[in-house]
């Protein structure tokens, strides 16, 4: 007799729901004890019934199986972890690949090379972008221009400062000279006058010194 096909459903019936549970309960830990011997490996199984009643296999130890699982998830989470920043990683730099492609298509193109497949509207764009270039290019030249020029005249109001300064210097060095020549001068010729008096008032007579007196004094009629 053949055994008809069992829907996939929650049994209504609490008693073949109950009889149910016990035959697959038991069918599920025989599976499990054959998997563990068979294929030599590591099985543990948890089972709890509706009425919260605990059923367990475990070929190693509950615990040791349970601390086992915790630690390889760990592991995977870790591992995810790094495939997932290595996928994104790979993403970024494909992306960056691409817009260094683009930059390099466009660039060219602002040179002028590889245009004879651009269309109209691509070579206008390519022009507003040249426009928009030159008037930066210009505004900051101009820009460096003025401050140089302002630069310059800075410079030049110094050094017009600087020689005014040492005009004035000079010009007080001068009176100082002209004044001390002065005052020599002055002193030199008082000594030549000094000295011209002392050789007029001076002689040498010879004679009594009445006849000095006569040479002196004309006699009087």
């Amino acid at each position: 007799m053949v055994r008809g096909k069992t829907e996939m459903k929650r049994i209504e019936n609490a008693t073949s729901r109950q009889v149910t549970f016990s035959k697959r309960r038991n069918g599920l830990l025989k599976k499990a004890f054959e998997l563990s011997v068979l294929c030599d490996a590591e099985v543990a199984l948890i089972i709890f019934s509706p009425s919260s009643k605990l059923y367990e296999f475990s070929s190693s130890g509950i615990a040791k199986t349970i601390e086992r699982y915790q630690r390889r998830v760990k592991e995977i989470g870790v591992s995810h972890k790094r495939d997932d920043n290595s996928q994104q990683a790979r993403g970024e730099t494909y992306g960056l690949t691409k817009k260094i492609e683009q930059l390099e298509i466009s660039k060219r193109k602002l040179l002028g090379e590889g245009i004879d497949a651009c269309s109209i509207e691509e070579l206008q764009q390519l022009e507003n972008q040249l426009e928009r270039g030159l008037t930066r290019i210009r505004a900051k030249k101009y820009q460096l221009l003025r401050e140089e020029i302002e630069k310059l005249k800075e410079e030049e109001r110094n050094l017009i400062k600087e020689n005014k300064e040492l005009k004035e210097k000079l010009h007080g060095t001068g009176a100082i000279v002209v004044a001390s020549s002065s005052s020599t001068l002055s002193s030199s010729e008082v000594n030549m006058d000094d000295n011209d008096n002392m050789e007029v008032e001076t002689g040498l007579f010879i004679g009594p010194p009445e006849t000095r007196q006569s040479k002196k004094t004309p006699p009087q009629n």
